[in-house]
């Protein structure tokens, strides 16, 4: 039987490579290899003589870069998808699939957020980006964290959705607690069709109604490589005692959805309050923890908003 979600795939592709990106294929080092989907216009056209599967060169861009990190329930386009059409104009987007998310995987055996974002951070310069504004949604807000406090000269601001700085064992106990759930695997790894629903339940503040056979296909698809990733969300956590709130340098805007059972609005403002006056939060209302997927058109109009307003800051230095 077809599985309908893998069947939706090439449409998905079809309509990002209209919106103006494609897929690109970079690796790291020997052993690891990261996924991205990349401006169509940085793609050089092969020359005579290369053959058409050889790995195409990029060039640089030569927009504003806007960097878009997914979460834990879906790859790169699948998070974003509703939102690379509404910045290929003004924008040069990347959206990578972090490590055992999409296409990227790799042999290290480090699965903490900092070696996602030491990862990302070297495909991007491998691609010939040198500075960016990152865009990241929940489990990719944490990696984006970790690139802006590492890396400042690369990151020039970031707008962070449902997401946090890092994952304490107090907020992990209480949120997993309140959520009615045991674990974050049994959260964000379900296996079976009633978890997957359980999880778009907490997720979403209109609760959706799907057949159960496109969760099923949902799980086939989407939930691949069960053993890293549960290794992803034990390298999340860290003790109570370990965190330190870090002096960004770069503006922080944080877009959240009013209805956010995960990551709470509450949260947000604590961020707000720590973090100091490079950050500003704003809330959409009737949306949940896939704020941008359940309100689109206010996401991306707020979004687009904060760029553009950045940009006009940036010229007029």
């Amino acid at each position: 039987m077809v599985n309908l979600v893998a069947a939706q795939k090439p449409l998905l592709h079809g309509l990002m490579k209209m919106a103006g990106v494609q897929p690109h294929t970079v690796e790291i080092e020997p052993g690891t290899v990261m996924n991205f989907w990349v401006p169509k216009e940085t793609v050089k056209k092969p020359q005579k003589g290369e053959k058409k599967n050889d790995t195409p060169t990029l060039t640089k861009p030569n927009k504003p870069v806007v960097v878009l990190v997914h979460g834990f329930a879906a790859e790169g386009i699948v998070t974003w998808q509703f939102q690379v059409g509404a910045l290929t104009k003004k924008y040069s987007v990347y959206i990578p699939d972090l490590l055992f998310f999409g296409g990227s995987i790799t042999d290290k055996t480090d699965r903490s957020p900092t070696f996602q974002a030491e990862t990302l951070v070297k495909g991007l310069g491998k691609i010939g980006i040198e500075k960016c504004i990152l865009v990241g949604f929940s489990y990719g807000g944490m990696v984006a964290f970790k690139m802006a406090e590492l890396y400042p000269d690369l990151v020039q601001a970031m707008v962070i959705s449902g997401s946090i700085l890092a994952m304490t064992d107090s907020i992990s106990e209480a949120t997993l607690s309140e959520l009615g759930f045991k674990s974050s695997s049994e959260l964000l790894l379900p296996n079976s069709v009633n978890g997957l629903k359980a999880l778009l339940s907490v997720a979403t503040h209109k609760k959706l109604w799907f057949p159960n056979r496109l969760h099923k296909d949902y799980l086939e698809v989407m939930f691949t490589n069960r053993k890293e990733r549960a290794e992803l969300l034990e390298g999340l956590v860290i003790n109570n005692k370990d965190p330190t709130i870090p002096k960004f340098v770069q503006k922080i805007h944080l877009l959240w959805g009013e209805n956010d059972q995960i990551f709470k609005l509450e949260l947000a403002q604590n961020m707000k309050e720590k973090l100091g006056e490079t950050v500003t939060i704003q809330g959409i209302q009737k949306a949940g923890h896939l704020v941008q997927l359940e309100r689109p058109c206010v996401y991306n109009t707020c979004l687009k908003k904060f760029l553009t307003s950045l940009l006009e800051n940036e010229e007029q230095k």
